[in-house]
Parts: C-alpha cells; sequence; structure tokens
C-alpha cells in the first residue's frame, strides 16, 4: 500500500472517529445527568426537577440524534476501508463490535424512544427505569468500544492461526487492563463534559439575570458538583493508565517523556522482533497529550471557583467574571477529550492491532482517487453535521426551559405536569 492512499485512510477514518466522539462525550455525560435530575424529582414530585429534566433532557436528544448518523458512517467506513483488519482480527473484536451495535441500535434507542414519547402516558417509574436503562446502555456500548479498541491496543485472549486470529480467551478479550482502565477514564471525561456544558449553559443565562435564575442557579450547582469528582476520576484513571502503557506500548511512553535513548534502544529491539521499519510513533501524540493535561488543570481551576462562587447568591451576583469564564469553559472538555484520543491512537502506530498487524497491510483495495472523494465528502458532511448539532443546541440553551417541547402537554389547557395525576 503506498504511503498517500495509507495517510488518506488514516485521515479519513480519524475524521470520522475524531468527530462520533466528540458527540458520544457529551451524550453520556448529559444522559447521566438528566437520569439523576429526573430520579430527584420523581422521589421528591418536585416541579423545578421536573422542569430540569425536560429543558436539559431535550438537549441530550438533540445531540444524541445528530450523534447517531457519524456513528453509522463510521462503522460503514471501518467495514469498506479497513478489510485487512476485517479479515485478520474480526474472529475476535467483531463480536464486540457487533454486540455495541445490538446495544446502541436496539436496546438504548428503544429505551429512549419510548421515553420520549412516553411522557404523560406511562407509569412515572416506568419512565424512570426508562432513563436508567438508556444510561446503562449508553455505557454497555462504551465498555464494548473499549473492549474493540483495548484489543487493537494490546491484544491478549486470541492467537494466530493460519494468517488470521482466533479467539482462545473471551475473558482476557472482555476483562483487558488496557479497555477497562481506559473506559473509567473515558466515563469520567464524559461525566466532566456533560456537568462544564451544563454549568456553563447555566452561567450564560445567569449573566443575562433571567427571569429563570432559580433553575439555572440550581442547575450549575448540579454540573459544577459533577464536574469536579469527575475530574479527579479522569486524572486517576488516567494515571492508572500510564503505569499499564509502560507494560504494553514502552514506546509510546518513551516518545511522550522525550527519552531519546529509550526509544532508540526500544527501535532497535522492535526491528530485530519484527523486521526492518519505523516503530517510532509520531510526536502528536505526546503533544496531544500535554494539550490533554494543560485543558484538565484549566478545568479544574475553573471548576473549583466556580463552586467557591456558587456557595451563594450575593456571591455569583458580584461575580460576573467568574460566571463569564464558565461559559468560555465549555469548549475545554471537548478538547481534551479528542487530544486524548488523538495520544491513544497515534501512539500505537504503525500498528492497527499492536505487534501483530501493521496499518498499511489493514487497508482494503482502495485507490486513493476513492479515497480523495470519499475524504472530501466526509469532511463536508460531517462539517454539515457538527454546524448543525451546536445551532441547534446554541439556539435551544439560549432560549431557555419555556422551549422545551419534551414532555410538553398536547393542549396548552393542560397543567405542565411531567405526567397525568392518575398516573402517580
Amino acid at each position: 500500500m503506498d504511503a498517500v492512499t495509507l495517510d488518506l485512510a488514516r485521515l479519513q477514518f480519524a475524521l470520522t472517529a475524531g468527530t462520533h466522539f466528540l458527540f458520544v462525550a457529551l451524550t453520556l455525560g448529559l444522559a447521566t445527568l438528566v437520569a439523576v435530575i429526573q430520579t430527584r424529582a420523581t422521589l421528591a414530585g418536585s416541579h423545578p426537577h421536573w422542569r430540569m429534566t425536560r429543558f436539559w433532557g431535550q438537549l441530550y436528544v438533540i445531540n444524541y440524534a445528530l450523534g447517531i448518523v457519524t456513528g453509522l458512517v463510521m462503522e460503514l467506513q471501518l467495514g469498506l476501508n479497513w478489510g485487512g483488519l476485517a479479515h485478520f482480527a474480526g474472529n475476535v473484536f467483531g463480536s464486540s463490535l457487533a454486540l455495541e451495535t445490538i446495544t446502541a441500535f436496539f436496546l438504548e434507542s428503544t429505551f429512549l424512544g419510548l421515553w420520549i414519547f412516553g411522557w404523560g402516558r406511562l407509569n412515572r417509574w416506568v419512565h424512570l427505569a426508562l432513563i436508567w436503562g438508556i444510561v446503562l446502555t449508553a455505557y454497555a456500548s462504551a465498555y464494548w468500544i473499549m473492549v474493540s479498541n483495548g484489543f487493537l491496543q494490546h491484544p491478549v485472549g486470541a492467537e494466530v492461526v493460519d494468517g488470521v486470529l482466533r479467539l482462545t480467551d473471551a475473558r482476557a478479550v472482555f476483562t483487558n487492563q488496557n479497555a477497562l482502565v481506559a473506559l473509567g477514564h473515558l466515563l469520567g471525561g464524559a461525566l466532566a463534559t456533560g456537568g462544564l456544558v451544563m454549568a456553563g449553559i447555566s452561567a450564560y443565562h445567569l449573566r443575562r439575570r433571567t427571569p429563570d435564575e432559580e433553575f439555572f442557579r440550581r442547575s450549575l450547582r448540579i454540573g459544577l458538583g459533577t464536574a469536579l469528582p469527575a475530574l479527579l476520576l479522569t486524572v486517576g484513571m488516567g494515571s492508572m493508565f500510564f503505569g499499564i502503557l509502560d507494560e504494553t506500548q514502552p514506546m509510546k511512553m518513551a516518545v511522550f517523556g522525550g527519552d531519546a535513548a529509550e526509544t532508540a534502544r526500544l527501535q532497535g529491539a522492535m526491528v530485530e522482533a519484527y523486521g526492518p521499519g519505523d516503530y517510532v510513533p509520531s510526536g502528536i501524540g505526546a503533544t496531544a497529550a500535554y494539550l490533554m493535561m494543560f485543558c484538565w488543570v484549566l478545568m479544574t481551576v475553573i471548576t473549583v471557583a466556580g463552586i467557591l462562587m456558587a456557595r451563594s447568591r450575593e456571591r455569583i451576583g458580584r461575580s460576573r467574571r467568574r460566571v463569564r469564564l464558565l461559559v468560555y469553559a465549555i469548549p475545554l472538555p471537548f478538547l481534551a477529550m479528542l487530544a486524548g484520543w488523538v495520544f491513544r491512537e497515534t501512539g500505537r502506530q504503525p500498528w492497527v492491532v499492536y505487534g501483530l498487524l501493521r496499518t498499511e497491510d489493514a487497508i482494503s483495495d482502495v485507490s486513493p482517487g476513492l479515497f480523495r472523494v470519499s475524504l472530501v465528502l466526509f469532511t463536508v458532511l460531517f462539517a454539515v453535521l457538527a454546524a448543525v448539532n451546536y445551532w441547534l443546541l446554541a439556539r435551544f440553551a439560549r432560549r431557555g426551559p419555556d422551549a422545551a417541547a419534551l414532555g410538553r402537554p398536547s393542549s396548552e389547557s393542560r397543567p405542565a405536569a411531567p405526567f397525568p395525576t392518575a398516573t402517580y
């Protein structure tokens, strides 16, 4: 496979997976927060929390709907452009991808449809169970994706038979440390993303002295209260992950640490083990890792400052600059998540299945011309989807909680209650 085709294939998949990853991060975080808020509303019969459920729930639904489109394109691209990977490793990592599809496109989407259209029609406890079903299936979907990716990063529980991988130990694949610790890191980042987006939107309205001040004051506290422990979880799981990389991908850690002598030693050892080639990954992965850490520091400082500010009504009124800072912090978790993904993926190059299958051997027999055309089409498509998602989210977020169509009574004469009285 020539270098141009390889670079085009990698760029195309990076665009697809990276864009989809941003949708996933917000989806996981917001779904969890909506479930917690609806639990409080159901248990206490709190009307303010029902309003919060509807408002933040509609933001979640918008992001989920557009995220599904990017996910479908990514799976299609994986099958069409990476036939060598499917042939060599499909017997092992293909099963977890199939389980993820069943989880996301059958269970999660079914629960979500019932949750959306079940307002005022289902018993409140059934409706609450549905949102938690959405959260659990979303987490299960993330788990299966990380199992697949973790196997590519650190292939365990399989052996090469007749030129392809055969599963020998399913338990080893499903409990791969590279997958489980990365999953914890991912979920922490997703919760931080959801919390900071909630806090940032709330801060935007509080700066404008909205009539729904109490609504957004509560949302601000919930968002910040979620973001801080999530950030601590993220850095804790990230520290554990670096220890795993020392054992499973020492070259990645040598480049990250800037240890030229160790990098040269590992290059020599890999040439001896695998044959001639350049086994030193691009330095862009290390740069992305440092950017991720910098974003984490900024988010932690801003979150702590926001929590101190939100402790009293008067302090928020006197701290308009810090409130504005929370609005500006909304892009930070997305940037950190994307930087962490770049570090994880570029650091294992030139391997697709680490130590077993090189990236150049995993591409389908597709001409550079077709890759160029499809790259342009995917770039335009994903740019449009990202722009539409941002516009819809920003437009709805600016309009406030009264604009929520989710759970709105069919007749304006009916009270704006989440369910008919008979279901209580």
